[in-house]
């Protein structure tokens, strides 16, 4: 007999001991069942022209993350997303506000820019920060681990609106937010209008909390909390849009 059918055979026994599923009436690999198809954004998505929205000298003198933060209640101690990191200008900021105490979880879809940014929180020894790569309609983050996620400048970079915000929803503390930035524009012209933004959130099932006027960001903030069920994506009403 091989060594590689001794080695299996030993792992598949190693996972018998530990388990009552090995008399063949349940699977021993558990695999995730995909929801309904979810239905498609009746709006125009931007493409992603770079992994930054402006330099970040221009955003310090105009007090930008930190406004952000502060209207947006990160305080030390907090585990924070930055989805659509980019180039890590609040990933770095947000490090620095949540603290030895905090944590924040970087994440972008592309995976050199991905890199770049780990290369970069390791070069800055920023332990408490750790980047991952996500997926276009997945943000793949971890149950209710979340006080706040992030999304700047990047909402209306996603294709599949539904899907993404119904993916996030678990990764939210009970009273977890999640802000969005973004421009007072059509999302073709790499903005969101804030009415679609709202009912793009409230058909996956989120209250708009806050709204707010945010000119260092070039754009608006916008404050979103879960609320009830999470709905089936079969249940799911998209938004259309209006001339």
């Amino acid at each position: 007999m091989s060594l590689a059918r001794i080695l299996t055979g030993v792992a598949i026994a190693g996972l018998c001991l530990a388990s009552t599923a090995c008399d063949g009436s349940k699977p021993l690999i558990k695999r995730e069942e995909k929801p309904a198809p979810f239905p498609a954004a009746d709006r125009p998505v931007a493409h992603i022209v770079s992994s930054r929205w402006s330099n970040e000298e221009a955003r310090d003198r105009l007090n930008e993350a930190a406004e952000v933060m502060d209207k947006a209640g990160i305080a030390k101690g907090m585990t924070v997303a930055d989805i659509g990191a980019g180039e890590g200008y609040y990933t770095i900021r947000l490090a620095s506000r949540v603290g030895r105490t905090g944590r924040v979880l970087a994440e972008d879809i592309v995976a050199g820019v991905r890199d770049t940014l780990a290369e970069r929180v390791a070069r800055e020894d920023l332990e408490n920060v750790s980047v991952r790569l996500g997926a276009p309609a997945d943000p793949k983050l971890p149950d209710a681990s979340f006080d706040r996620v992030l999304m700047v400048h990047m909402y209306h970079e996603i294709a599949q609106p539904y899907e993404f915000l119904w993916r996030l929803r678990p990764s939210l503390k009970p009273d977890g937010l999640v802000v969005v930035v973004d421009a007072n524009r059509q999302t073709q012209n790499h903005g969101t209008p804030p009415a679609l933004l709202r009912c793009e959130f409230e058909a996956v099932g989120y209250r708009q909390v806050a709204t707010a006027e945010m000119p260092s960001a070039g754009g608006y903030m916008a404050t979103f909390r879960a609320e009830g069920p999470r709905p089936e994506p079969a249940a799911i009403k998209p938004c259309v849009l209006k001339d």
